[in-house]
Parts: structure tokens; C-alpha cells; sequence
């Protein structure tokens, strides 16, 4: 049996809040457009994540209208005294989304190297879509509960499918983890975002053309449970073997 180490699968959801950085400042959040490469790693991570890998997302299709909508949120008050302060936040509504990723191997984890099966992690994160994912799903923010089902990338209509080319600007891309990045460093990444015919594209990590240091920050090693204790290849062990 061919290795594989690709996913595809749609995720939505009634809200959505992938803010754009520049919004918090003022304290009243206004998403982006479309989700950014972060988002979806993260939702693909409660999926199903081990630090033995690092998932990369490859494309997303917005599958219906882009709409927002706002609602008033009480964010806490950080400088302490009197009530919390009333805002505006800018959500997108009715969102849905078909995701493209693979996973490669986190080699700077070389205490995970015996756990480098790709047949093995391939069909968990299969049976973990298929399940709607290992933890709770969320779309940018707490209060924006998502939901993930298997697709076949493409298949559908999307009501972006004939627009041709839109640009979005600048936008936030995801972080450079030291576990990932291979340097005690904590970046932001950046980079000019086009989505064509309702398909947007995403560099690699490296490959994006602006960044920013944060701090200085150390790698944590975190361990997980042996899948076969959470009973996770029972019924297909023998898939794997293949």
C-alpha cells in the first residue's frame, strides 16, 4: 500500500473570527475575510496532533458567501476598576470551508523518531476526521464552535468558483514556533494574500516574505499518550501494517 501523509476535509460553522491583529488595538476585534493559515493549522491540530509532526495546509476553498456580522462582546477590563468595557466585535457568518494539508516529520523532535510511522498517523487523522475531531473545534475564537466531515477537495460548487483573482492584502499569516522553527526565537509571519477562483494558495512557512521577532522563547517537549492506549487502532491495525 502507497504511504500517504495528505488530508482533505470542510470545516464550518455559524461564526467565525479570525481577527486581524491591527483591530486589537483598539479593542474592538474585526475579522479577516477568509481564514489564515494559523487558524486552520490549529483546527487541524485539534483534529488530531502529535509532536511528532507538523501539519502544513497546502489550499482552502471558500465555499460560500463571505458575510460579517456584528455583535457586542464585554472584553475584561485588564487595567482593573469599575465594569468591563462593552465592544463591537466583527464576526463572519454561515462560513464554510474546504481544507487541503499534509503532514512531515518534526525533525527537531528526534526523541519522537521511533513514532515516525506515516501509514500509522495517515489513517488516525483520517478516522479522527471522520469522527469530527479529537478536541473542540473553533473558528478563530472560543465562541465560534466548528465543525470538521471528510471531502474530496474541489468537489461541489463554492460561490467563488468563477471570480478570478481577489486580493486581500497584507495578511497575517501564522507564528514560528521554536519546537518547529529550530531557534529559541518566537516569530510572526506575513504575507500578500490572493485567492483565485475561490481557492487560496498557502506558501510554505519559509517561504512567506515578511516577518517579525517577537521574543526570545524556549522550545517545550511535550509527550502525549501512546495511541494504542486510547484505543485509537482498534480495527485497523492491520491498514497500517501494509
Amino acid at each position: 500500500m502507497e504511504k500517504e501523509n495528505k488530508v482533505e476535509f470542510k470545516v464550518y460553522g455559524k461564526y467565525a473570527l479570525f481577527t486581524d491583529p491591527l483591530t486589537k488595538i483598539g479593542g474592538e476585534k474585526c475579522t479577516y475575510q477568509i481564514p489564515t493559515y494559523e487558524a486552520l493549522k490549529g483546527v487541524l491540530s485539534s483534529v488530531y496532533w502529535k509532536p511528532t509532526i507538523v501539519w502544513f495546509i497546502d489550499r482552502m476553498r471558500v465555499m460560500k458567501r463571505i458575510r460579517t456580522q456584528t455583535r457586542s462582546a464585554k472584553p475584561i477590563k485588564f487595567g482593573g476598576g469599575g465594569s468591563n468595557d462593552l465592544a463591537i466585535y466583527t464576526y463572519l457568518a454561515d462560513v464554510e470551508y474546504q481544507v487541503q494539508a499534509h503532514f512531515e516529520w518534526n525533525t527537531n523532535r528526534e526523541d519522537m523518531a521511533k513514532d515516525r510511522n506515516e501509514n500509522k498517523h495517515y489513517f488516525v487523522a483520517k478516522r479522527m476526521i471522520e469522527r469530527g475531531g479529537r478536541r473542540d473545534v473553533f473558528l478563530g475564537a472560543r465562541e465560534c464552535q466548528g465543525y470538521v466531515e471528510p471531502c474530496k477537495f474541489g468537489e461541489g460548487q463554492g460561490f467563488y468558483d468563477n471570480s478570478d483573482e481577489l486580493s486581500f492584502g497584507v495578511m497575517f499569516h501564522g507564528f514560528d514556533y521554536p519546537d518547529e522553527f529550530g531557534k529559541n526565537e518566537f516569530h510572526s509571519r506575513f504575507w500578500k494574500t490572493e485567492m483565485i477562483d475561490g481557492v487560496v494558495t498557502f506558501p510554505r512557512p519559509k517561504a512567506c516574505p515578511y516577518r517579525k521577532f517577537i521574543r526570545s522563547m524556549k522550545p517545550q517537549q511535550i509527550q502525549t499518550v501512546g495511541l494504542s492506549e486510547e484505543g485509537l487502532l482498534e480495527g485497523f491495525e492491520e491498514e497500517i501494517a501494509q
